[in-house]
């Protein structure tokens, strides 16, 4: 199977608990496009995380701007918003932990309108089935018998 390499969506939007599951499914819709199934849940759950951060921490009336970028080996996530204040990882197991555990790699930057919080995950297209060569029959080259019934 080829991979088209560097899929991307972008996506900017002011954060309510409404707009968050709306994403969800539009981010959800991207990776089944893209046969990454596997990927759903643990990239959905991260993006969460990031959104509602947002939604608490910025406040719903300020904008912000979720990417989502596959190379073929890596999904990226990332959402930049406009304020300045820096997250935290807590110890409590949520928010940025949650994040940290659902994902490879994780990071923060600031920009000149605010800041960029992103995480990646390895997510390498599924190969598809190959047919392994059968390995010859005990006895191929003596006389052809009627075939045993095969239990299935």
């Amino acid at each position: 199977m080829t991979v088209p390499l560097d899929r991307h969506c972008s996506v900017e939007l002011q954060v309510s608990a409404e707009r968050v599951s709306q994403v969800r499914r539009i981010v959800a819709a991207h990776l089944r496009h893209w046969s990454l199934e596997l990927q759903v849940r643990p990239v959905c759950r991260a993006m969460d995380e990031l959104l509602t951060n947002v939604h608490r921490h910025v406040g719903d009336a300020n904008t912000c701007v979720l990417e989502l970028r596959w190379t073929g080996r890596h999904v990226t996530v990332s959402v930049a918003d406009n304020s300045a204040r820096m997250p935290r990882l807590l110890p409590s197991g949520g928010g940025l932990s949650r994040v940290m555990a659902l994902s490879d790699s994780w990071g923060t930057c600031r920009t000149t309108d605010g800041k960029v919080v992103w995480f990646t995950r390895y997510a390498q297209a599924p190969q598809a089935a190959r047919l392994l060569p059968s390995p010859p029959l005990p006895g191929a080259g003596e006389s052809r018998r009627a075939p045993l019934a095969v239990l299935v």
